[in-house]
């Protein structure tokens, strides 16, 4: 896939606190900043077949490490570490297979480190720009709820009348 002349590979490598504020709706003093980047980017990894390691720095005490997201491995990079030395040291590790990534990042050292690997780049805004897209071209799920038909209601009341204020057995808390 090409995108502004890159080859797109399909695996991304992703500097997640350089991409957040190119994404619209999303800034980096929200307290789930993380989380919502990892919510948007699931949609776009599975149309598209790819996965992502997505590197976050500063992360909070207790909170350092890797996690999976499904199609998403996230690092928390612990303070006193930065995610673009988490990043170059991600890639060297990769040494040959590090063609088949894409690095998205605007941080020019990163970039750096990736292209001596022969990683593709994309910048934040550039990869903002192609989720952009494909939310833009998206289509909309049809809406799944439909109303409920008389005979339904009855029987959802008469199920909550059989218990009253109760629950059945096994389903208190």
């Amino acid at each position: 896939m090409t995108f502004l002349g890159y080859n797109i590979r399909m695996q991304y490598i992703i500097d997640g606190h350089n991409l957040i504020p190119n994404i619209r709706g999303l800034t980096l003093s929200d307290l789930d900043d993380e989380q919502a980047l990892i919510d948007l980017l699931t949609p776009f990894l599975r149309a598209k077949k790819s996965r992502a390691m997505i590197f976050f720095d500063r992360a909070a005490t207790g909170q350092a490490g890797q996690r999976n997201f499904g199609l998403i491995k996230a690092v928390f990079v612990p303070a006193g570490q930065t995610a673009d030395s988490a990043i170059a040291s991600y890639i060297r590790q990769l040494k040959g297979a590090s063609q088949n990534h894409t690095l998205v990042s605007s941080d020019r050292t990163v970039q750096a480190s990736a292209r001596a690997y022969h990683a593709a780049i994309l910048t934040s805004q550039e990869f903002s720009q192609l989720l952009q897209r494909f939310y833009e071209q998206e289509p909309q799920p049809a809406p799944t709820e439909r109303a409920l038909s008389p005979e339904e209601v009855k029987q959802w009341e008469d199920l909550f009348n059989q218990y009253g204020s109760q629950p059945p057995d096994g389903l208190n808390p």
